[in-house]
């Protein structure tokens, strides 16, 4: 019995990790939170820059660079097509953009995938925001390779790493983030 827990941990964690991954061992980093169940860091990982820069090009809305969204909130969401808790953000985040004038959002798909068939994807589930699609041999330098997904962080409007969320978030907590951020001084 003590040997099926583990093993039963372990095909759970693999379900929303991209096919490039091995699964988690036990040995590894502690295994992502359930489902509704996102955790939060205050800061980046140490060997990261405190104003992480990403510039990338989007499917369809031209380039997409960080730097030139100082004085706004910015979402950067990596997902995939292919996992559940990745989709059922895509209408709430949508919203969430369209909604405040202070926030952006940028999705970055996490996962190998043709600019056609990305797009294919999006005509079935249209997101209201740029999408980027990534190499997942070359991920952004200033962001943690996403050892689950979705993985989310929310960029303040200085630049830093407000928050880094990783499962699935809601336009509710990201508020609650935004509005509970100290002010900027």
């Amino acid at each position: 019995m003590k040997n099926l827990i583990p093993a039963a941990l372990l095909v759970l964690l693999a379900a929303c990790q991209p096919a490039t991954e091995a699964p988690a061992s036990a040995d590894a980093a502690p295994p992502p939170p359930p489902a509704g169940e996102p955790t939060t860091d205050a800061a980046p990982a140490s060997d990261l820059p405190a104003q992480p820069s990403l510039v990338v090009e989007t499917l369809d809305d031209g380039p997409f660079d960080l730097a030139a969204m100082r004085g706004q909130w910015v979402v950067v969401n990596f997902w995939a097509t292919w996992c559940k808790p990745c989709l059922k953000e895509i209408p709430d985040l949508s919203a969430f953009d369209a909604a405040r004038d202070d926030v952006r959002v940028i999705g970055l798909a996490y996962e190998e995938i043709e600019p056609d068939a990305m797009r294919e994807f999006l005509a079935k589930y249209p997101a209201g925001y740029p999408i980027a699609i990534l190499d997942v041999y070359n991920p952004p330098a200033d962001f943690e390779t996403p050892r689950g997904l979705p993985m989310t962080y929310l960029v303040a409007p200085d630049g830093t790493v407000a928050k880094k969320f990783l499962g699935p978030i809601t336009s509710k907590e990201l508020a609650e983030a935004i509005d509970g951020a100290p002010a900027a001084g």
